[in-house]
């Protein structure tokens, strides 16, 4: 049985750091094998010139990771990330991010997971990440 997106939000809202939840992340959709979160534009989360932060974009990408696996998983288990590679292609300014983690290869000990991050209001690709976790439970 697939999650609900209801359910990966409670994941998101018991499981994160208060200032990962301060990002406003929201689950749009998830899959067996992927989760698609939504970061709202925020001027608190903008750099100079307008852009959205690289550091907020990285944990978005993180969080999805967690969505993701999760909901491949039937739930939350302990994980920690062990690498996160991510490539930055464009700024997005004034727009929400759409985050999809599509899970690679999910093991008993270790997933891994390829993230796009896109601009919500053109689709236009803003970056790139990739991570691997391992899992502890």
């Amino acid at each position: 049985m697939t999650m609900t997106t209801a359910e990966a939000d409670k994941i998101l809202s018991a499981n994160f750091a208060p200032w990962v939840l301060d990002l406003g992340l929201c689950v749009e959709a998830v899959g067996e094998d992927r989760a698609i979160l939504r970061l709202p534009w925020s001027e608190r989360l903008a750099r100079e010139g307008g852009g959205l932060s690289g550091q907020a974009l990285m944990a978005a990408a993180d969080t999805a990771t967690v969505i993701a696996v999760s909901a491949a998983r039937g739930g939350f288990v302990p994980m920690t990330t062990v690498q996160q590679s991510t490539s930055f292609q464009r700024a997005v300014t004034g727009s929400d991010v759409l985050i999809e983690a599509v899970l690679t290869k999910l093991g008993r000990r270790m997933a891994f997971a390829d993230i796009t991050l896109s601009d919500a209001a053109s689709g236009a690709l803003a970056a790139r990440a990739s991570t691997v976790y391992a899992l502890m439970g």
